[in-house]
């Protein structure tokens, strides 16, 4: 198996710019302070994982502050976890961190807070209800439309993480599919891919594994069970890691002999599919107009239209990044131009209920000059490597 190099992680002097342009959005917005709380967007731009729990732990952002509020017995590990954060304020265990909160907020003078969208929402109402308890009620809201265009341009570094991910990912179904025979159970499969991916410099082993043979191909996410590969039965695996938390996520589906002339056609027909996808991304295009292109070359060979099945079930594209599915999103409704830097799954998937399915899923990035595949397309439904 080739293990991709290691590309650097993402440096502080970056995660600082990052939270420049978080600043610069601020006035216009009309938001005086940002709280972020554990979860992808404190990773996002202070680099290390944090973990919701019952005890508050957040960092409040205003025009020239920012500040770490977390419980005074962690201080120290927070410290040594968030070294790029100086500036720090503590409650004890008798007391409110949300109360703490709202003095703080109405000792800034703040009028508007947005709040992490990934905040829990037992955390958000208990916020919501100091900040209502003030003699001026601070106005209350989402920090999604402020973060979320941030977050959907990667940098170059970011994409290179990427790469490294994808690829890593990649030489595992090559391995797989080398290895794979008749009578392996699907766990056995998922445990070598967690193997493989541990063994080639992933953050863990996988990030989600999905193995299905035959009929449970034609299930999205697959069913519960445990089954064992048949003679002439389908394969579809879909899997990835993080790379510096950073996600791959690929899916091939491929067979080990001979096929029905059915399978082979629509096999075809997915591939037609996510070509056309990949085609129709163009800088300003909007992202529902990839969804639409995949969609098309369904309904020009009688699958659908829309969700119907046999079909296409769902989205033809998700965002990725830090989140292995994050917008904007490859869906009808979604008008987001594409921009460079937005990075994407291809998936249209083709399910025939009750029989069978097939996913090829690949990722592109866009460019100035449109879009760039990470992972080579399978070519066939026989030889998907090559």
């Amino acid at each position: 198996m080739t293990t991709p190099s290691r590309p650097p992680s993402i440096s502080d002097a970056e995660r600082h710019q990052r939270l420049d342009h978080l600043r610069q959005t601020m006035p216009a917005s009309g938001i005086d302070a940002i709280l972020l709380t554990p979860g992808s967007n404190m990773r996002y731009f202070f680099g290390a994982a944090f973990y919701e729990s019952e005890r508050f732990v957040g960092v409040l952002i205003t025009a020239d502050r920012t500040i770490f509020i977390c419980p005074k017995f962690e201080e120290s590990a927070i410290r040594a976890k968030f070294p790029m954060i100086p500036d720090m304020v503590f409650w004890e265990e008798h007391e409110s961190p949300f109360a703490l909160i709202a003095s703080m907020l109405a000792g800034q003078s703040c009028q508007r807070c947005a709040l992490d969208p990934e905040c829990s929402y037992g955390h958000a109402a208990r916020i919501g209800d100091a900040l209502g308890q003030l003699d001026q009620p601070i106005r209350f809201e989402s920090a999604a439309a402020i973060i979320a265009p941030l977050r959907a341009t990667k940098s170059v570094h970011e994409i290179d993480l990427m790469i490294a991910a994808m690829q890593l990912t990649l030489s595992v179904h090559k391995t797989i599919f080398e290895w794979i025979r008749p009578g392996m159970k699907a766990s056995q499969v998922i445990a070598e891919i967690d193997r493989l991916h541990r063994a080639g410099g992933a953050d863990g082993g996988n990030s989600f594994c999905a193995v299905q043979f035959g009929e449970a191909t034609s299930h999205p996410h697959g069913v519960p069970g445990d089954p064992a590969l048949q003679e002439g039965e389908l394969i579809l695996i879909d899997t990835g890691c993080t790379i510096d938390g950073y996600n791959s996520d690929i899916t091939r589906t491929y067979a080990l002999s001979k096929l029905d002339s059915g399978v082979e056609k629509l096999w075809q027909v997915e591939k037609q599919a996510q070509q056309a996808a990949f085609d129709a991304a163009a800088i300003g295009t909007p992202c529902e107009n990839v969804d639409k292109a995949a969609r098309d070359v369904l309904v020009g060979h009688d699958l659908g239209p829309d969700y119907d099945l046999p079909g296409l079930p769902h989205r033809t594209g998700h965002g990725i990044g830090l989140d292995i599915h994050e917008g904007p999103y490859l869906v009808k409704g979604d008008q987001t131009p594409l921009a460079a830097g937005m990075c994407f799954s291809n998936e249209p998937m083709i399910v025939v209920p009750g029989q069978y399915g097939i996913r090829l899923e690949d990722h592109f990035y866009m460019t100035a000059a449109g879009p760039n595949w990470f992972t080579e397309p399978q070519q066939d439904l026989y030889r998907p490597f090559g």
